[in-house]
Formats: structure tokens, C-alpha cells, sequence
């Protein structure tokens, strides 16, 4: 087997350091099946990973600790070996003043962002060379109250702009997605905009339009996606409109998690988490608007993340409550997916990331 001829699934999960908490698959598209590769420990809750495919690296959050007991995160970077899908640690290093829940990676391969929950910061973090792990040159706290709760920030996740000119927080306690700029001569994040959603709508996550006009948020806590024109010049969004991601008649609880566009942008896709669904939208290529196409279960409990496969043929959906991987294929037409009825176990999975190697 050479490179090139497989996909191979990364998964990151809740898990003790001393426990396996990263986990590599096989896809074989053909056979609709998942197999086992390779899985290591090391990491306390590796719920996020980042995957450099040309630099063959993985990148993962992983809890630490300080001297007086505060909570931290590491910054792990491991070598993958694209023909037995085997990791390797390569470098680690300190990366955030509390626990993260979300890394990012620019296309220079010159940093890594981490966002904590909890804390309400993000830092940024250099890369050196071969992709090691360097060195915290900035830290961002927000701050103020949000309408969750009346609670502090809560900061879930950072996404680069499609020309990779700015960097777009998204701030679940603040109702906020932040653009900041990043000084490369003195190393800082440096603010740019806000932009506002509904209040106690809740962004966790985005996702840009492959023709860099339009921006998604899905809002965990409210149930819906927000739909955003993208002012490329100035790193701004405007509101275009928000949606629910739920059926009409479901009246129980529900928190959303993941969202992700088609490689051609015209479907649109976001978990529930509750609802245990998939929902798919089609894409108004001129407006930017959408229409709900589907609901899906995604046979499992609390779908925390999922992903589309390189060529755009299957889903894969990670479920954590009930510690499994889904598969299932999508109609290249409607955008709609159909549960395939192949699942592996995996213990309380979180993050899943197919990449053609």
C-alpha cells in the first residue's frame, strides 16, 4: 500500500492521558467500512485535532495543569506515517492559559490558534520549523457578559478567512463572533469587528462559502444557523438571515455543535446534539439563503462533530454518548445522506477528520 491510496480518519475524544484518547482509522469508500489503525494515549481529552496533510501532521489539544492547580493546555504535534496510518509524537509545548476546546491551524503553517470555553481566551502560538511547536505570543482575554446565563465568555473556536487575512472567534457567552487580525511583526492578535447574533442564540462554529461571500454560524444553544455576507476587505459580517436547524414539531431539548459546507458550497450541513440529527440545507448560490433539505438521525446519541470525506461521498458523524462512528453516503444531487448501517465503537468521540493521504 502506498500513499495516495488511503483515507485515513483521525478522531479525538474525551479521555484520561493515561488512556488511548487518539484514534486512527482506515475508510475504504468501496466497501463503506472503517478499520482500525492505530490509537495512542498521552493526552488528557484530545477533543480537537488539526491535520496538516501536506506535512503529514496531526496537531491536538491536550489538558495540563499549572503550578497552582489552574487548568492549561498543551499543544501536541504528531508525524503520520500515510501508509500505516501509525502517529509518532514529534513536539508539545505549552499553548494556552486554560483548558482549550478548539485548535486551528493558518495555511502558512506559521501558527496555531486555541480557544478555551472556560477561560475566554485564545492565543496564538508559532510554528517553527517542520512544524514544531513553539512558543505563546499572544493571549486574548474577553470579556464583559453575555445573555447566557449572565455568565463570562465563552470562547469555542477560531476559523481563518478564506484568504487567510483574518482570524473569525466565534464567542458563545458573549453572542459574538470576533475578527481579529494577526501583527506579524509584533506577534498579536489584534481586534478588528464584532458581529453580533441573537441573544442566547450561542456560536459555536463556522464555516465559509467556497466563493468567500457567505459565512455560517451554527448556535448551539438556540438551535439555529446564522447566515452572513463576508466583506473580504474589511473581515466583516453582515446578517443575512438565521434559521432553525430543528424540525417544527420537535419540542424537546437540543444543543447544535458542528457545521460544514460541500466542497461546490451548494449543501450545508449542522448537528443537533438532543435531536441526534443531521441537518442539511441547500444553498442559494446567489443570496446565500437556505432551504432545510433534510433531517437525518445520526444513529447515536449527542453527534458532537462530524465530517465530509475528501470527495465529497460519505459523512462521517461521531457520537459521543453512545461512543460510536457512522457512516453514511451522500446524493451528490439533493445533498441528502442515507445511514450506510456501519458503525465502529470508539470510546466518547468528539472530533473526527477524514484526510486523503
Amino acid at each position: 500500500m502506498t500513499a495516495n491510496d488511503r483515507m485515513l480518519v483521525f478522531v479525538g475524544s474525551y479521555a484520561e492521558a493515561a488512556s488511548d484518547g487518539i484514534y486512527v482509522y482506515e475508510l475504504n469508500e468501496g466497501k463503506g467500512e472503517l478499520t482500525l489503525l492505530d490509537k495512542v494515549d498521552g493526552n488528557k481529552n484530545p477533543t480537537f485535532l488539526n491535520v496538516d496533510q501536506a506535512g503529514n501532521l496531526l496537531y491536538a489539544i491536550s489538558e495540563t495543569a499549572a503550578e497552582d492547580g489552574t487548568k492549561t493546555s498543551d499543544a501536541a504535534a504528531y508525524t503520520i506515517d500515510p501508509v500505516t496510518g501509525k502517529l509518532t509524537e514529534a513536539s508539545r509545548a505549552y499553548a494556552l492559559n486554560g483548558p482549550a476546546c478548539h485548535i486551528q491551524r493558518s495555511a502558512s503553517n506559521k501558527y496555531l490558534t486555541l480557544t478555551s470555553y472556560h477561560k475566554g481566551t485564545i492565543s496564538l502560538v508559532e510554528l517553527a520549523a517542520g512544524g514544531k511547536v513553539g512558543s505563546v505570543l499572544d493571549i486574548q482575554q474577553h470579556v464583559g457578559q453575555g445573555d447566557y446565563s449572565g455568565v463570562a465568555p465563552h470562547l469555542h473556536s477560531s476559523f481563518y478567512s478564506p484568504d487567510q487575512r483574518f482570524l473569525l472567534a466565534c464567542d458563545l457567552g458573549l453572542d459574538l463572533i470576533r475578527t481579529y487580525r494577526i501583527d506579524e511583526a509584533e506577534g498579536k492578535l489584534v481586534p478588528v469587528s464584532d458581529a453580533r447574533v441573537e441573544k442566547g442564540a450561542g456560536p459555536r462554529h463556522l464555516t465559509f462559502h467556497p466563493n468567500g461571500k457567505f459565512a455560517y454560524v451554527i448556535n448551539e444553544l438556540n438551535s439555529t444557523v446564522t447566515a452572513f455576507h463576508y466583506d473580504a476587505e474589511h473581515g466583516t459580517l453582515e446578517t443575512l438571515e438565521t434559521v432553525p436547524t430543528l424540525p417544527a414539531e420537535w419540542t424537546g431539548a437540543n444543543g447544535c455543535a458542528e457545521i460544514t459546507i460541500s466542497a461546490d458550497g451548494r449543501f450545508l450541513y449542522g448537528s443537533n446534539r438532543g435531536h441526534d440529527s443531521i441537518v442539511v440545507y441547500a444553498v442559494d448560490p446567489e443570496s446565500g439563503k437556505l432551504t432545510t433539505v433534510q433531517h437525518v438521525s445520526t444513529e447515536g446519541q449527542h453527534p458532537r462533530h462530524f465530517s465530509i470525506v475528501p470527495g465529497g461521498k460519505h459523512v462521517i458523524a461521531a457520537n459521543r454518548d453512545t461512543n460510536n462512528l457512522t457512516l453514511f453516503t451522500v446524493d451528490q444531487e439533493t445533498g441528502k445522506l442515507t445511514y450506510t448501517g456501519h458503525s465502529v465503537e470508539v470510546s466518547k468521540p468528539v472530533c473526527v477528520w477524514a484526510v486523503r493521504f
